[in-house]
């Protein structure tokens, strides 16, 4: 009913810029909060940052400035520049969309991951 489409991730020297992109199709009435989390191997999912109808936004700890977090509501489209990249952040990133469907259903979405690898 819901489908995210990732797109942005790859291999960028330490210092270096991403920007991850995740499209959000499908039965959707409305969209609450949409966020990115990232999980390195052997480690838990965490959050990286999100951000809610309002443009509220929030953000992990380990992100100190260098990560900026948008949306596009007409689009349903959610974006995440990330700047002075460390080897630490290096992970899969997944987005993450929380909503409503047409028909009163809330919906709860993951995408299939983008890879992330920051060499140092």
């Amino acid at each position: 009913q819901v489908h995210l489409a990732e797109s942005g991730g790859g291999l960028v020297q330490a210092g270096g810029s991403l920007r991850l992109s995740c499209a959000a199709s499908g039965s959707i009435s409305s969209v609450n909060h949409m966020s990115w989390y990232r999980q390195a191997p052997g480690k838990q999912r965490e959050l990286v940052a999100l951000i809610n109808s309002g443009n509220f936004t929030n953000y992990g700890d380990f992100v100190k400035g260098r990560f900026t977090i948008a949306r596009d509501n007409a689009k349903n489209t959610l974006s995440l520049q990330m700047n002075s990249l460390k080897s630490e952040d290096t992970a899969v990133y997944y987005c993450n969309v929380v909503g409503w469907l047409y028909w009163g259903e809330a919906f709860n979405v993951w995408g299939q991951g983008t890879q992330v690898t920051v060499s140092s």
